[in-house]
């Protein structure tokens, strides 16, 4: 869908703005209004708080109450259930009394959407209610109207009027509230003055915040969500500066990746966003959006979270000058091309596959280059590393002559007639005049020995790849503040984002590192990644890292993308067993994206950006989507697979898969 009458108006210069604190190189956490949700402070001096939702029927007392304890034991301190109509809203006091019999006061969240009604019910029940300023009391039907000035303002005075009712009920209440804008459910007033944009998100927000504050009422929390980290991160940055450029109160911040989607795939794409954010001091509550059972997003946010307790104790980072710089605007840094990283190239992967064992061919094969000893050749997955750390390590077969090989110096100088070795040097090493392979050498260094007589030389070579280290707790800021000298110095050339862990655990290491490296990627740095595991991790599972972290940043799609909603009473089907149905006839359709949407309200909007849509609109009954145009309305739900497979077909995006 294109906007091209929409107005992207900003109050400010982009290049000026300071998104998060006064340094983008100093952690302090965003100072924020304190928000009481009940007996439980959100925002100001509390700790970041840990919510999720329940995927039970709301109408099912029961069973409401005891998803909502397994969460609460797990460290859920926030529990929201849907309320779609007003008798999900009113059997919200059932399920209240029922937590309390059992001894549970954990405060409630309504989630409300399309009806007004059903939220005002709630108000005076549950502790919070969530609205969602695309569809509380506006509409979405993919309409792009002109709207005149006059005819706007008489759009948002029709909105004062239904918002307001509900205002005055939390406020006589004490009740709390989330204005919560989604990406993919932007009204179709707002997508026609603003767009598609993280701007359109943050006015969506806004509209409903100033008509809350005309009426002295703040009791609020916001929130900006997508399934596209970068959207998300970027529509955060912003907020934060609007509420700053127009005097408003610096409420909590709730953050989320919306439609995540599972496992692997999910938790990288939800620490790629709430991470960034959270590095950068922005954040008081978060909620994992995971397609799994709402207790295991817990232990996740948890573990997001828990990296910050302690973080104003990094060493210091200078400060650098960033205004060469926006932070809501995606721009790749440009860098000259050195054979195949940097320029218009993908960002490569590095793989580091010593210090794990002596190698075998067999090996390779988690790193995407599976070894045919009957036809003695190698095969290549999408995945496949593009070079390979050895060191000095010897090898008793042959490397695919598709990967490049990085080696230590030394080793290299003895062995210069391998084929596509390259050397690795470190930044003392460099001043000293080492002899240079004529097209590629890797300089490994980190953020302080970026001096300026070395950012001197770094002008005058064109085949040298930086490796970007870091030992600083605070380690994305310190390689961003690098990533700074080289574009203030004019410096061009290519850099690898190396990041070093301890951990052995699958889980923590995807989190970790897509904080770290997504968190830059998405601001346009680094031009590939190095993951090392130093307690050995497998090979195969800091590969796939690698690849999904540049797949959820958006910078090098390797396979199928899944952006599945996280389950909620209003799903209308299985979505864990049906998303691995889906996945497993699509997972070879490379760069396509997939909505897997559990009812209508997270349907077409929530999959903004998908390719095809699967949408629960009733109970046994599926619509597929092709984009946001509904193609195959109500289908039974066990014929529903095929035909978004025939689909697919139709539209000419469907490959077999390789036997």
């Amino acid at each position: 869908m294109a906007f091209s009458n929409f107005r992207l108006t900003l109050p400010y210069n982009l290049r000026d703005m300071v998104p998060f604190n006064k340094s983008l190189f100093e952690y302090k956490r965003r100072e924020s209004l304190e928000v009481s949700i009940g007996d439980l402070g959100c925002g100001g001096n509390n700790p970041i708080r840990l919510q999720s939702m329940t995927t039970t029927d709301t109408m099912d007392t029961i069973a409401s109450v005891e998803q909502s304890i397994r969460m609460i034991e797990a460290g859920c301190e926030l529990v929201r259930l849907t309320a779609p109509s007003m008798k999900e809203a009113e059997n919200l006091s059932n399920i209240r009394a029922e937590l309390k019999k059992r001894g549970y006061n954990t405060p409630l969240v309504a989630d409300i959407h399309y009806t007004p009604k059903a939220a005002e019910i709630a108000a005076r029940i549950v502790e919070k209610v969530r609205v969602n300023p695309g569809n509380y009391a506006d509409k979405k039907k993919f309409n792009i109207i002109e709207y005149s000035d006059a005819e706007y303002e008489s759009e948002m005075q029709r909105i004062r009027e239904r918002f307001s009712p509900l205002v005055k009920i939390c406020k006589e209440y004490g009740t709390a509230m989330r204005i919560g804008t989604n990406h993919g459910s932007l009204s179709d007033r707002i997508l026609s003055r603003y767009g598609d944009t993280p701007n359109g998100m943050v006015e969506s927000a806004l509209e409903f915040l100033r008509i809350a504050e005309d009426l002295d009422y703040y009791n609020i929390v916001l929130s900006m969500k997508s399934s596209n980290p970068q959207v998300m991160v970027q529509a955060y940055r912003l907020l934060v500066n609007r509420l700053n450029e127009e005097g408003l109160k610096p409420y909590p911040l709730h953050l989320g990746v919306t439609e995540a989607g599972e496992g692997e795939d999910g938790r990288i794409k939800s620490a790629l966003g709430i991470g960034t954010l959270l590095e950068d001091g922005i954040g008081d509550t978060v909620r994992v959006s995971l397609t799994e059972e709402p207790e295991f997003e817990i232990p996740v946010a948890r573990k997001l979270v828990s990296r910050y307790v302690a973080r104003t104790a990094h060493d210091p980072i200078q400060e650098v000058d960033t205004k060469l710089y926006s932070p809501i605007m995606y721009m790749r840094r440009k860098t000259q091309k050195v054979i195949n990283i940097g320029g218009d190239a993908v960002p490569v992967v590095l793989a580091n596959v010593i210090g794990q064992g002596e190698v075998f061919q067999e090996d390779l094969t988690k790193i995407g280059f599976h070894y045919d000893a009957k036809n003695d050749k190698y095969n290549f997955t999408d995945q496949a590393c593009d070079y390979v750390y050895l060191g000095a390590e010897e090898l008793s077969f042959e490397l695919p002559d598709a990967v490049g090989v990085v080696r230590d110096h030394e080793f290299w100088l003895e062995h210069k007639e391998y084929k596509n070795n390259y050397p690795l040097l470190n930044a003392e090493m460099f001043g000293q005049g080492k002899e240079l392979h004529p097209e590629l050498n890797f300089l490994e260094l980190n953020n302080h020995e970026l001096t300026q007589s070395l950012l001197n030389e770094l002008k005058t070579r064109n085949n040298i790849v930086l490796v970007l280290n870091t030992y600083n707790v605070h380690g994305m800021a310190d390689q961003r503040g690098a990533f700074f000298k080289l574009i203030n110095h004019g410096v061009d050339t290519p850099v690898i984002i190396r990041r070093k862990y301890e951990m052995v655990d699958a889980d923590d290491l995807q989190l970790e590192a897509s904080t770290d490296l997504g968190g830059l990627l998405v601001d346009g740095f680094g031009d590939g990644v190095c993951i090392v595991s130093k307690g050995g991790g497998d090979m195969g599972v800091v590969n796939s890292a690698a690849f999904g972290i540049l797949q959820a940043s958006r910078t090098r799609i390797s396979k199928t993308e899944y952006i599945s909603c996280p389950s909620c009473g209003r799903t209308l089907f299985d979505l864990q067993e049906t998303t691995a149905k889906i996945r497993k006839v699509t997972s070879h359709l490379k760069g396509l994206k997939i909505g897997i949407m559990g009812c209508i309200v997270n349907g077409p909007g929530e999959m903004a950006d998908a390719d095809y849509g699967y949408v629960g609109v009733g109970p046994g009954k599926i619509s597929l989507y092709k984009g946001q145009e509904v193609v195959k309305p109500r289908i039974p739900t066990e014929h529903a697979v095929e035909e978004l497979i025939d689909l697919i077909k139709e539209h000419g995006d469907w490959v077999d898969a390789e036997a």
